[in-house]
């Protein structure tokens, strides 16, 4: 695990978001430390979707504030997130399925540095392609380089679109579900790389695998009916008992 003792990189104050007549998430204040792996979790429809995709610019609260490194970002566009330095992987994985894993960070790289620069000398899309082959080798897919995102297993294909968002160097990684569909091994092979990825940046995810979970994370934000049930260390949530009570008492064995 990461020392997770830096400066507030990210903050959340009375965050909350409703959907017509519903409220999905109510007064939720957080903080997230600079290098620390942070999990977010939560029995189903606890909110936590709804907060991961806020954290991430997919739509913007009701009400409260999102502070990305002490500046106001609620309610920026999408795009202009990954320009600041967050960057994100979905549950479902998104790839270009036909193009190969090296072209495929190619493309994702060409967009930071260049967006739509149709003109670009091909000296410098050599370094691209240098560069993707770096990022390759950091998520394990170097071997399959050549490969169509297509012809690759879940796992891999998971991994390969966590490269691609390392392609915007962010220093806030979110990661939504990114063990999902996998199988045992496959979830280890993923638990690895985020460690490895969370020694260079700070790293916040939302994940069901509570053992996966409880063993790389820092710290633990658990959420219930969309509100901040508790926050603090694997150790500090597992003796926590309203938590046992209603999240993990129903699922670890």
């Amino acid at each position: 695990m990461s020392a997770g003792g830096g400066e507030v990189i990210l903050r959340t104050e009375n965050l909350g978001k409703r959907f017509g007549g519903f409220t999905a998430l109510k007064g939720v204040s957080a903080e997230f430390r600079a290098g620390a792996l942070t999990a977010i979790i939560g029995p189903n429809g606890a909110g936590k979707s709804t907060y991961f995709n806020i954290l991430s610019g997919a739509f913007p609260p009701s009400e409260g504030r999102v502070l990305f490194e002490g500046r106001d970002i609620t309610g920026l566009p999408q795009h202009r997130f990954a320009h600041m330095g967050i960057a994100k992987s979905f549950q479902i994985t998104n790839v270009f399925p036909e193009l190969s894993a090296l072209e495929n960070v190619r493309i994702a790289l060409q967009a930071r540095v260049s967006r739509y620069d149709i003109w670009r000398p091909r000296a410098r899309m050599t370094g691209l392609v240098e560069q993707a082959g770096e990022i390759l080798a950091t998520v394990g897919l170097w071997a399959r380089r050549d490969r169509a995102a297509s012809a690759l297993a879940h796992g891999e294909q998971r991994a390969l679109e966590i490269g691609m968002a390392l392609a915007a160097q962010p220093r806030l990684l979110l990661l939504d579900e990114p063990t999902a569909g996998m199988s045992p091994e496959e979830t280890r092979a993923m638990m690895e790389l985020i460690l490895r990825l969370a020694r260079e940046r700070t790293v916040i995810l939302v994940e069901h695998k509570m053992k996966l979970v409880m063993g790389i994370s820092d710290r633990v934000l658990v959420l219930h009916h969309g509100e901040l049930l508790a926050e603090g260390t694997p150790d500090e949530i597992r003796r926590d008992e309203t938590v046992r009570r209603v999240y993990l008492g129903q699922r670890e064995h």
